[in-house]
């Protein structure tokens, strides 16, 4: 692993964090979304990260013949799903959404969950741009080593 892919393994966890961050948002925004496209209610995503292997020099060798961008380790965004816990009924007989007997099927989105999830990819992200910035000093003090 060279000097230089450190900074593209920070890179790939500040993308990953912000991913995560952009999910926590989207299900908070839809906390009480009864109707989507799909015609239910929001069901609340959930991001599953996995890990970039650090490539060795077959693969790169390989990923530069065929002129794709080689995994330089890391971690990536694997997939993203909704989550299948039961949504909530809510008694709400007024509700245009509400089905005879008056209960609205409400999101399983749980705003606390949600706000931890946040806090988690935030504090994540600091880490990684700690990580880069390190790097880059260390890079510069190697320059100047060089002087």
């Amino acid at each position: 692993m060279s000097f230089l892919s450190s900074f593209d393994i920070s890179v790939s966890g500040l993308t990953a964090q912000r991913q995560r961050l952009d999910v926590a948002a989207e299900n908070i925004a839809n906390i009480n979304t009864t109707r989507t496209e799909s015609g239910g209610p929001y069901r609340r995503k959930i991001v599953s990260l996995e890990e970039k292997p650090v490539s060795t020099f077959q693969s790169e060798f390989n990923s530069r013949l065929k002129q794709d961008s080689a995994s330089k380790g890391g971690v990536r965004v694997s997939q993203i799903t909704e989550d299948q816990r039961d949504l909530e009924p809510v008694y709400d007989p007024d509700h245009p959404d509400a089905n005879e007997d008056g209960y609205v099927m409400m999101p399983n989105v749980d705003l606390v969950k949600e706000t931890v999830d946040g806090m988690e990819a935030t504090r994540s992200y600091e880490a990684n741009i700690t990580a880069f910035n390190a790097i880059k000093l260390m890079a510069q003090k190697a320059l100047e080593i060089g002087k």
